[in-house]
């Protein structure tokens, strides 16, 4: 069926405490939501949540390229997911949070037609369970520590830590956490990019002998060519973020032997099927991770877990980081950080009603 009406929701949304990493602190997901209609009363929903120090993009330019987008979807029936994205592509470079979310829309409505869960429509199974990990934002030394044994007390089975403020500092912090928590909690660290390949090999050598499953992004996302002897030099596996965004950064890093393990976000993809073609790209482990979605947007990216086998990580936490919850159905958070994802046709997510109140901000395209 045709796209008969686009509407984008705009929202802005308060976190319980400002999330700082190296890029600096943020105190709010300001996120768009999208929702498809089409000509049988179908809806699809999607979500970006632009973040400007990596992706380059922004809520209100979100919005203001959505608006141009929009009329050229119009009328378009729900067809594959490799047209819509190459028409997409044609029509706007980059902008990878913004496509995701019409990407996300559009699986959304696809499943809905073949009466399958978003998982199933992508090849997947609920074969397993999906755990998530929760995140220690930077800060001094006591304020981790005490953030880590939070994490601990509510039974998140592992600790992801924000770290690129200088090698030595950084070794400080992780050896205070893992001294406050015990070795047999393991850690993720990340420096979004804080280091210089110096100051990496120092950090990564410094933190050897912690329980420490791997790194993210320890350099410049531009200095990617350094990755193969920083790898080299590094007693801690190194994972791909900011300098992986496709299948063809992934075959680059791979073929040098950059990196040991890539993290895909849906919203860093351009979307499902963007993520789709990095898993199928590689043989390395992968994890899956976001910016400052909602529920709506992880639970895409739970449908994209269960359908990759290669995924071996997940980074779902930062709906639990924020004050609204403005999503109905979706995946649900359980002990020891296990993520249920919804059996329903489609992706089995939306706003709640109150959320889409002609007094809430809105657009609508016809």
């Amino acid at each position: 069926m045709p796209i008969q009406e686009i509407t984008f929701f705009p929202l802005r949304i308060r976190l319980h405490r400002p999330f700082v990493i190296s890029l600096g602190p943020l105190t709010h997901a300001e996120n768009l939501f999208v929702r498809l209609r089409t000509g049988d009363g179908r809806e699809g929903w999607g979500e970006a949540s632009p973040f400007p120090t990596i992706h380059g993009e922004t809520l209100e330019g979100a919005l203001a390229n959505a608006r141009w987008l929009a009329p050229s979807l119009i009328g378009r029936s729900t067809e594959s997911a490799p047209a819509y994205s190459a028409h997409l592509n044609r029509m706007l470079h980059g902008n990878y949070a913004l496509k995701s979310a019409f990407d996300m829309a559009l699986h959304d409505l696809a499943a809905q037609a073949a009466g399958l869960p978003l998982y199933r429509y992508l090849g997947g199974a609920q074969a397993r369970t999906l755990y998530t990990d929760y995140t220690v934002s930077l800060g001094t030394v006591e304020e981790m520590v005490a953030a880590a044994r939070d994490i601990q007390s509510n039974g998140f089975p592992v600790i992801k830590v924000k770290l690129g403020r200088g090698a030595q500092e950084d070794i400080a912090r992780i050896a205070a956490i893992s001294t406050a928590v015990g070795p047999s909690i393991p850690l993720r660290i990340d420096a979004n990019q804080g280091w210089s390949f110096e100051e990496a090999v120092d950090a990564l050598r410094g933190m050897a002998g912690y329980n420490i499953q791997h790194c993210e992004a320890p350099i410049d996302r531009y200095d990617w060519n350094l990755l193969p002897e920083l790898r080299r030099l590094s007693p801690i596996p190194l994972m791909a973020d900011e300098s992986c965004w496709n299948a063809a950064d992934a075959r680059r890093l791979l073929a040098i032997g950059a990196v040991d393990r890539i993290n895909i976000k849906l919203s860093k993809s351009g979307g499902l099927y963007g993520a789709q073609q990095i898993a199928q790209t590689t043989e390395v482990p992968l994890q899956v991770g976001g910016f400052l979605e909602s529920r709506l947007g992880f639970t895409a990216a739970a449908h994209f877990a269960l359908s990759a086998a290669r995924v071996a990580y997940c980074d779902f936490d930062t709906p639990l980081m924020q004050e609204e919850d403005p999503v109905e159905g979706g995946i649900t958070y359980g002990a020891g950080g296990a993520v249920t994802v919804p059996d329903t046709p489609g992706l089995g997510a939306r706003l709640r009603p109150e959320y889409l109140l002609p007094s809430r901000p809105q657009i609508t395209i016809t």
